[in-house]
């Protein structure tokens, strides 16, 4: 008995050393920061597989008439493309980022319940591995839309359609666990001093955002179980011949997809507002209004699902309160974006790869709200509708908004992850080949939208050929600029420039006070915080 406890004394010594080595350091690893990194890689590949989907998508729509795949094939595409790109790039980013920032940012050891942050972690390979496998099986993958409508879900939907809902469930398993333990993280284990209003802004965000999940993956979870049983059990939640109704599968679907378009976006505005009073050397403008702000949408966000069913038949009067209450939640998204200005106003700027992509953040995530606002007027919205209006303004929102944001944060942070600056000229090159080519293959699809072509369609008229070629364009080469971005992270990785604690001046928080790169772990003793 005695030599076990001296064989534990010795193992736990050991791990305070630091990393375990080898394969099984990262499949059994507790540690917030490997956690972290396997979180933003497993998004970085989920990134490229989805982007590669749309390139199938682009490549299709390179000319009018059927190209390349089969239409049932295309509709895969588009169904999967949108699946892996929300619940497999942008929501594991953030959560890498959670993992890695937050216990850093508030003095704290590591995550609250870190047993339980590496399982979130792990089940969700097996996910996109279920979900990516239905498209190999007989009759073909999910084909509906990532918004899985019924009855296209249900009634015309192939045999796989079981595969992604369990894949779907087990994602949702996920963000919850991963929720949880961001809460109670950030409610326990803060440093002593660190009140409330002195949280910086991705905490708070971050904090936010995890009640959101909390909240609306349940629904989903609710939504994929009727789709499944009215599938496969011969219920009829969604099937108006057994008493059901198709449009209320609209309305469950939506109260949790409304609230997750604000679960992607919410952490980015965290991140934006670490990075802007860095670059421009003063505190961030309004903190206790960001602060509010957020929280607000974060209410707001539950009472604007229906903007998305204007055409669905609904009374005048629901139209014109979720008109109202769209119109309603671009007020505080207006105040974080003056406050991010007024940061900037009259600071010492400078203008390096992360302040790059901040200040694209807000220009073009901004665009992104404003074609939210044409689609809240509800008879705009009639015309606006399944076009590629539509699909213009959610990528702006989500490419230009989220992904640029993680691309800023991944550059803010990579010299105190790996200890080594990375090449600011190859972050340049990636900064101006990605905002170039997301305008032109982002920015015409409005004009496409206005002209009436409609979205998730492999066809289309003639008249629609030539701004779809410079589309695809723009989609292939804004592919290939995400290669010059894993090039440069595995050239930080393997070396350079030695980093500083504090490689950016004007950088403010307790993460900046570690040596860089980070300790295995963080704060053994509480920092005070003053």
């Amino acid at each position: 008995m005695s030599t076990t406890t001296q064989d534990q004394t010795a193992a736990h010594d050991d791990h305070h050393h630091g990393a375990p080595k080898g394969i099984m350091r990262w499949v059994l690893t507790t540690n917030h920061k490997d956690i972290g990194t396997l979180y933003l890689w497993f998004s970085f590949i989920m990134f490229l597989t989805g982007g590669a989907m749309a390139m199938v998508i682009r490549a299709e729509l390179f000319q009018p008439g059927l190209q390349l795949v089969e239409p049932n094939f295309f509709n895969q595409m588009t169904t999967v493309h949108g699946l892996i790109m929300v619940f497999g790039a942008v929501m594991p980013a953030f959560t890498g980022l959670a993992n890695w920032m937050i216990p850093m940012m508030i003095g704290a050891p590591d995550m609250a319940l870190p047993r339980m942050n590496n399982w979130s972690f792990w089940i969700l390979p097996f996910a996109f591995t279920i979900l990516l496998s239905s498209l190999f099986m007989e009759g073909g993958g999910p084909n509906f839309g990532w918004t899985f409508y019924a009855p296209l879900s249900t009634t015309y939907s192939p045999d796989s359609t079981a595969l992604f809902v369990f894949s779907i469930h087990i994602m949702g398993i996920s963000s919850i666990m991963g929720a949880i333990n961001v809460i109670v993280t950030i409610v326990n284990l803060r440093a002593p001093g660190m009140t409330w209003m002195k949280l910086p802004m991705f905490v708070w965000t971050w904090l936010i955002t995890a009640f959101l999940l909390i909240a609306v993956m349940p629904v989903l979870a609710g939504a994929v179980t009727m789709v499944l049983t009215d599938k496969f059990f011969g219920t009829s939640f969604f099937e108006a011949a057994g008493g059901g109704d198709p449009v209320m599968f609209q309305h469950i679907f939506w109260f949790f997809g409304h609230p997750e378009v604000y679960i992607m976006i919410l952490p980015s505005f965290g991140i934006i507002s670490a990075i802007v009073p860095a670059f421009s050397r003063k505190p961030l403008f309004g903190y206790s209004s960001m602060v509010y702000a957020t929280a607000s949408i974060a209410i707001l966000s539950f009472l604007v699902w229906a903007h998305h069913m204007f055409t669905t038949g609904m009374p005048v009067f629901a139209e014109l309160f979720f008109m109202y209450c769209t119109m309603l939640i671009s007020v505080p998204t207006g105040v974080k974006v003056f406050n991010w200005v007024a940061t900037m106003w009259r600071g010492s700027l400078s203008f390096e790869t992360p302040m790059l992509f901040a200040v694209a953040f807000i220009i073009l995530f901004t665009i992104g709200g404003f074609s939210g606002l044409m689609l809240a007027i509800t008879p705009a919205d009639f015309q606006y509708h399944d076009t590629y209006f539509v699909v213009a303004h959610f990528h702006y929102v989500l490419v230009t908004g989220a992904i640029f944001s993680i691309m800023a944060a991944a550059y803010y942070w990579l010299p105190k992850w790996t200890g080594h600056m990375y090449n600011e000229r190859l972050g340049q090159w990636h900064f101006w080949c990605s905002v170039i080519s997301v305008n032109v293959l982002f920015f015409p699809m409005h004009f496409l939208g206005l002209a009436g072509m409609p979205r998730r369609i492999p066809d289309y008229s003639i008249q629609f050929a030539d701004v779809n070629q410079i589309v695809s364009i723009g989609g292939f080469a804004f592919g290939l600029s995400q290669l010059i971005f894993l090039v440069l992270v595995i050239k930080c990785i393997r070396g350079g420039e030695k980093a500083p604690a504090k490689p950016w001046e004007g950088s403010e928080g307790l993460e900046w006070t570690l040596p860089s790169p980070a300790p295995y772990h963080s704060f053994t003793t509480p920092p005070e915080v003053k």
